[in-house]
């Protein structure tokens, strides 16, 4: 699978403006999370980007993009019609080919020299088939994210054969259809805002957008279709991911970030500053 075209989702109107908030990378610049996310997908050796996003939106995202403008292709979502409308908008700019899908309200953090979007695509081409990146989730988070059960590929430890798909499940349906062996209790396999999906998964989509009842249908409806009709793994990445619309997510994607960049000392020191001085205010009272 040459995985060469990416699909970025930004079109929902309660997250759209999340991917212009400003960050500050492992290397002290200052960036947009657009360029972050952006940044990540060039990294991987995709060539072609489509962001998808909001009418009215695209004057601030080409802002957004920066140096990068010229990678990118926006397409907007008429209507808020649900993520897997949104990814759908992108069907003629992903034609046939299998392509790279990231949201725009996440930042990603390899735990190694290889980015996450590169180990997902390694994998994709390995195993010539759509893959979904996934993290060990704890069961307060369920609310947030689809999750994913299946046994482990033999002679692999990192990538599970999907057998289930479901969008924020409740706790006790996770605790009994979707509990995936070698997790710790009360951990699932959660999305990390990242996929190489085949073209196949358009047609899930438009399948899903036919029925009736298909309002705002979820990525997870279609991959339950997809699984059903190709090969369909997930695979735990060697990282981390940070949503940015959980409350504190900015703030925690920025410490991540920074506690692995250049200026780690200094903001471990002004973290240390700043407790202290908070307890010493408490002591005060």
């Amino acid at each position: 699978m040459q995985v060469q075209k990416a699909v970025i989702t930004a079109a929902s109107p309660s997250q759209n403006t999340l991917p212009l908030q400003q960050l500050v990378d492992r290397r002290g610049d200052v960036k947009t999370a657009l360029q972050l996310i952006v940044e990540e997908t060039l990294a991987a050796g995709v060539e072609e980007i489509c962001v998808i996003i909001r009418p009215g939106d695209q004057e601030a995202y080409e802002q957004a993009a920066g140096t990068h403008l010229g990678s990118i292709e926006f397409v907007e979502q008429p209507e808020p019609k649900g993520y897997a409308d949104a990814i759908h908008q992108a069907k003629a700019f992903v034609g046939n080919h299998p392509f790279l899908h990231l949201v725009g309200d996440h930042l990603y953090l390899s735990s190694t020299e290889v980015p996450c979007a590169k180990q997902l695509i390694q994998i994709a081409n390995e195993f010539e088939c759509s893959v979904s990146a996934v993290q060990s989730t704890r069961e307060n988070k369920l609310p947030y994210f689809g999750i994913v059960s299946g046994p482990l590929v033999p002679r692999r430890n990192d990538v599970y054969e999907v057998e289930c798909v479901v969008e924020k499940p409740t706790p006790t349906f996770a605790e009994q259809e979707l509990v995936t062996p070698g997790l710790r209790a009360g951990h699932y396999l959660g999305f990390f805002g990242m996929h190489v999906l085949t073209s196949e998964v358009m047609t899930a989509i438009e399948q899903l957008l036919a029925e009736p009842s298909a309002e705002k249908a979820t990525l997870s409806d279609a991959l339950a279709i997809l699984s059903s009709r190709q090969r369909y793994l997930a695979y735990q990445v060697d990282g981390t991911r940070y949503n940015l619309g959980l409350t504190y997510g900015l703030l925690n994607a920025q410490l991540a970030i920074g506690l692995s960049g250049k200026d780690r000392d200094q903001i471990l020191t002004e973290l240390v500053e700043l407790l202290a001085s908070r307890t010493e205010g408490e002591r005060v009272k």
